[in-house]
């Protein structure tokens, strides 16, 4: 009896996976705690999930970029989509994770190295290496949900709207959406705000 070729849990081609942000705040702090140990991906983390990078343009910080940043300076990074530069504010959780980072980089004295560099090489990580650092902390704390690279910056969105209050049109400017059903689905709060209707108002 031969058996299907090829992985069958694999998605069909043209089909996407969703991936979904970290809801929780008792789960971020977890994720934090188990990767305080680990200063690069407890920076990576913690920059990924204050700041909405797409995954490329995290990775592509070197060390000039960040470290002379403080609390409320702006850092504008290349976006690897539209190739227009994007402006972030820094606050006081990046500025801390960076420095803790810095203090420890190997390569500290070298403005051009990667900030976030290989254990194997002197090049950054890849964004695959990435997907799986952020599947491996989100499993560790118990999430089931399907998660990625792009869990870091769906986080952010996520809470700017369900904790933040912020509106779905700056949203939209912040995630270079053309819609607000696009932020919606993006970031997986569409069902939650619906949920939460039936529970806010009762007539």
């Amino acid at each position: 009896m031969s058996r299907p070729k090829g992985n069958p849990n694999h998605p069909k081609k043209g089909a996407a996976i969703k991936v979904y942000p970290v809801r929780n705040m008792e789960q971020i702090e977890a994720i934090k705690a188990k990767l305080k140990h680990q200063p690069r991906n407890y920076c990576l983390f913690v920059l990924g999930i204050n700041t909405a990078f797409r995954a490329k343009e995290l990775l592509s910080l070197s060390i000039k970029q960040v470290e002379a940043l403080k609390v409320g300076s702006r850092l504008e990074v290349k976006q690897s989509k539209t190739n227009k530069y994007r402006a972030v504010t820094i606050n006081n959780n990046s500025y801390n994770a960076i420095q803790f980072w810095l203090k420890r980089h190997p390569r500290q004295r070298e403005p051009n190295a990667a900030l976030f560099q290989s254990q194997q090489s002197r090049s950054a990580i890849g964004v695959s290496t990435l997907n799986n650092l952020v599947k491996g902390w989100c499993a560790d704390i118990g999430m089931t949900e399907n998660t990625g690279s792009h869990t870091l910056r769906k986080t952010w969105g996520y809470h700017q709207r369900m904790r933040g209050q912020a509106s779905i049109p700056i949203l939209m400017v912040a995630f270079g959406h053309t819609s607000e059903t696009q932020t919606l689905e993006y970031l997986c709060i569409q069902a939650d705000e619906v949920q939460a209707l039936y529970l806010r108002l009762e007539l």
